[in-house]
């Protein structure tokens, strides 16, 4: 990912909160030739040795998961909130651009099944039954023979992370009074995340 130095994202526990708020992502690898994506939840773990590694799933009927062996690079892409900045918010002539958090992992992905799957699926349906449901469901109250059906359909797969590149596009290259100008016009926006990126553009004013 082309990140200018100014909108690198230098903090690892932001870039760690990101990936852990938005985590359905984007995979991208290369199928017959051809760069291929799915859209999916990945889960990131890091162990004691520090090591990043996604957890994820995939239907047995993509094709993606065929290359993990003979192609195992793959790129995981997590967006996060996302503005329109218009020139007219600057105290100068400029040009429209948009204010964004991304972060890229790459890695090797390697497939997963048996017990560590259905540890993982376990893992990651607590979590968002936990965070989005009323009456949360447990993945093992579900009927043995529906969890058996669904994971026969599905393919598992680890990837461990090898490079990480996180990026945060908060208008840092401008002078202060068109960067407040931003934050104030984005407050009376609805469009998009416009008052997310406000608030951070006013938290990472402050640090």
């Amino acid at each position: 990912m082309y990140i200018p130095k100014h909108f690198e994202e230098k903090d690892i526990q932001e870039t760690i909160k990101l990936i852990k708020e938005f985590g359905f992502a984007t995979l991208v690898s290369t199928v017959g030739g051809k760069p291929w994506a799915t859209h999916m939840p990945l889960e990131l773990e890091i162990d004691e040795h520090n090591k990043w590694i996604l957890f994820g799933h995939i239907a047995r009927g993509n094709q993606q998961w065929e290359n993990f062996e003979n192609e195992p690079e793959v790129l995981a892409i997590f967006m996060g909130p996302n503005a329109y900045v218009s020139p007219s918010w600057y105290d100068h002539p400029n040009q429209p651009t948009w204010n964004y958090r991304a972060v890229h992992l790459s890695g090797k992905a390697q497939i997963i099944e048996g017990e560590k799957l259905r540890s993982k699926l376990r893992e990651l349906m607590d979590r968002y039954e936990t965070l989005h449901a009323q009456c949360p469901v447990k993945f093992d109250e579900l009927p043995a023979k529906l969890l058996d059906t669904d994971i026969r359909a599905l393919v598992g797969f680890e990837i461990t992370v090898e490079k990480i590149e996180s990026a945060a596009k908060m208008s840092q290259n401008r002078n202060e009074a068109s960067y407040e100008g931003v934050v104030e016009n984005l407050k009376k926006m609805d469009a998009y995340d416009s008052k997310r990126i406000a608030e951070e553009m006013e938290k990472r004013k402050n640090i």
